[in-house]
């Protein structure tokens, strides 16, 4: 673990514990208010995990909660997810809320059997009977540098499984609300943080900051309004978008960017209503491009908006190779702001087919 955090240092005072007077906010620092806030509200809520406790967490989003809640409900765990996941799941069957921790989710897999068929089946297999609200968040996708074993997207693995809920946030009002949300949800809920935004800043409202805020599970926001193109897009790759969205704004191209928030369930509704409004779509991801998060989404346009469409809808992705350590190729494997603007003006100035009104 120590390679990992020579990747992406992160430089905070161990003994804060962050309080809501600012009104900016990063998001490591929304998701550690949302785990005090909901420690605090519900005995039952505890957070488990490798270098949680003393360490404070492998990435600091649990500072202060050792000292606040002690060793009972914060729980450093051995170097075994398959070890912790599994208690973790036991839990949960028993009432208790458990948050585990990732220091990645690509290290998810050594626990993926727990999180499928002990935790997302249990309550259909048990006809209702158990109930297993259980969190498992961590970063998910690249870490600068981490290689290809440190580097996956797991977004649409989790999201093919029924019985689980999985959200990707972008801004610290996403980590925040979001991460409340799944703790308080009766089903397991993956949630998929990104390294990159830990440190990153975003302005939150009073009404974000008070304790009984929290986002809606499957609903998705729309970030920019736009009439020429939807673009669709979750986690880091939203802010990407944005910043694509700015540069077609100055080309004469306005884009509407949709922050996916959830990707299980998916908010088909808002991608659909925006498709009819701009009759054209691109896709964001940083995940791998067959059967990925992108595919789905085309997929439903086309099954419920197809004759609302002009163009052929376009999809970014990451490469579709294991991301490598170097750092250009690194970059030339996954999604970057011009690609969002290529696949866009593709779109928009290709061949054009009037939409049929069958």
């Amino acid at each position: 673990m120590q390679s990992l955090q020579r990747i992406r240092p992160l430089v905070v005072n161990s003994s804060k514990c962050y309080s809501h007077a600012a009104k900016q906010m990063t998001v490591q620092e929304a998701l550690n208010s949302a785990l005090h806030e909901e420690m605090s509200a519900d005995p039952n809520v505890f957070l488990m995990g490798e270098e949680v406790g003393q360490n404070q967490g492998a990435w600091k989003i649990s500072i202060g909660l050792l000292k606040k809640y002690g060793p009972g409900r914060v729980l450093d765990t051995p170097i075994t997810e398959a070890g912790f996941t599994g208690i973790g799941v036991g839990a949960a069957y028993h009432g208790l809320k458990p948050i585990v921790e990732f220091m990645t989710f690509n290290f998810s897999m050594q626990a993926i059997d727990h999180i499928i068929n002990s935790a997302a089946k249990m309550n259909h297999m048990s006809a209702g009977q158990i109930s297993v609200p259980i969190v498992f968040r961590g970063p998910n996708g690249a870490a600068a540098g981490g290689g290809a074993q440190h580097s996956q997207c797991f977004a649409a693995w989790y999201a093919s499984c029924p019985g689980l809920k999985v959200l990707a946030p972008y801004s610290s009002e996403d980590a925040r609300g979001l991460l409340k949300a799944a703790i308080r949800d009766p089903d397991p809920v993956v949630f998929l943080e990104n390294s990159f935004l830990y440190e990153e800043s975003f302005p939150v409202s009073e009404e974000v900051l008070d304790s009984n805020f929290f986002l809606p599970i499957g609903k998705a926001k729309i970030e920019r309004e736009g009439k020429d193109v939807t673009i669709t897009a979750f986690s880091r790759m939203v802010g990407y978008a944005l910043k694509a969205a700015e540069i077609l704004e100055k080309e004469g191209i306005s884009a509407e960017v949709i922050n996916l928030r959830s990707v299980r369930p998916l908010d088909r509704a808002t991608v659909n209503t925006s498709v009819r409004k701009t009759s054209r779509l691109v896709t964001v991801e940083d995940g791998f491009p067959q059967h990925g998060v992108g595919s789905e989404i085309c997929t439903s346009v086309i099954e419920e908006s197809f004759h609302y469409l002009v163009a052929p809808v376009g999809r970014i992705t990451g490469a579709d190779v294991p991301v490598s350590y170097d750092a250009g190729l690194e970059r030339m494997s996954l999604p970057q702001v011009e690609d969002i603007v290529r696949a866009a003006k593709r779109t928009c100035n290709g061949p054009v087919q009037m939409a049929s009104t069958a």
